[in-house]
C-alpha cells in the first residue's frame, strides 16, 4: 500500500471518508447539539510498544471497557486499541491532516473501535461506524513529561 502523502498538500482525493483531509476553517460549522466527548483511559490497560517497520504503536488491552471514549458525535462507547504518531523528516511537515493547508510537525492518532456493534477490532475496521480516531496536532515546544516517558522507551523498539 502507498503511504497517503499525496503529490502536494492541495491534491486531496474526493469522498467524505477520505484520509488525509484538509480542515477548512471558513467551512467549519458549529453544532450546538454536539455533546462533550468524554475520555476515560485506564493506564493499566497499556500493553506494549511495538515497531511495525515504519512507525511505532502503543497497544492497549481492549478486551474490556476500561479505556473508552463516549459522547460527542458517537452513538455508543468506543474502546481504545492503540495510538501512534505521524511525523516527517523535517520539523514543519509531519502531520497527516492539515488545517487551511497548513501542516503541523506531528500528529497523534488515538484509535478506538466500536465494541458495542462489533465482536472484534478487525471487523470494526471494515465498517463506517467501526472506528473513532482522535487526531491531535502537535507542535514544537517545551519538554513534555508524558511524551518524554514514551520517547525514552523508543530505543527498546529500534527494530521491527
Amino acid at each position: 500500500a502507498v503511504h497517503p502523502l499525496w503529490q502536494s498538500p492541495l491534491t486531496i482525493p474526493g469522498g467524505t471518508r477520505q484520509s488525509p483531509i484538509n480542515i477548512q476553517w471558513r467551512d467549519s460549522v458549529y453544532d450546538p447539539f454536539l455533546k462533550p466527548l468524554k475520555i476515560s483511559y485506564d493506564p493499566t490497560t497499556c500493553l506494549h510498544i511495538w515497531n511495525n517497520g515504519y512507525s511505532f504503536l502503543v497497544e492497549f488491552d481492549d478486551s474490556t471497557d476500561k479505556s473508552i471514549i463516549v459522547g460527542g458525535p458517537l452513538e455508543n462507547q468506543y474502546r481504545l486499541k492503540q495510538f501512534h504518531f505521524h511525523w516527517g523528516a523535517i520539523n514543519d511537515w509531519g502531520s497527516e491532516h492539515t488545517v487551511d493547508c497548513k501542516f503541523y510537525p506531528a500528529e497523534l492518532h488515538l484509535v478506538h473501535w466500536n465494541a458495542v456493534e462489533y465482536p472484534t477490532f478487525e471487523e470494526a475496521v471494515m465498517e463506517g461506524n467501526g472506528l473513532a480516531v482522535i487526531g491531535v496536532f502537535l507542535k514544537l515546544g517545551a519538554r513534555h513529561e508524558g511524551l518524554q516517558a514514551l520517547v525514552d522507551a523508543l530505543p527498546a523498539v529500534r527494530h521491527k
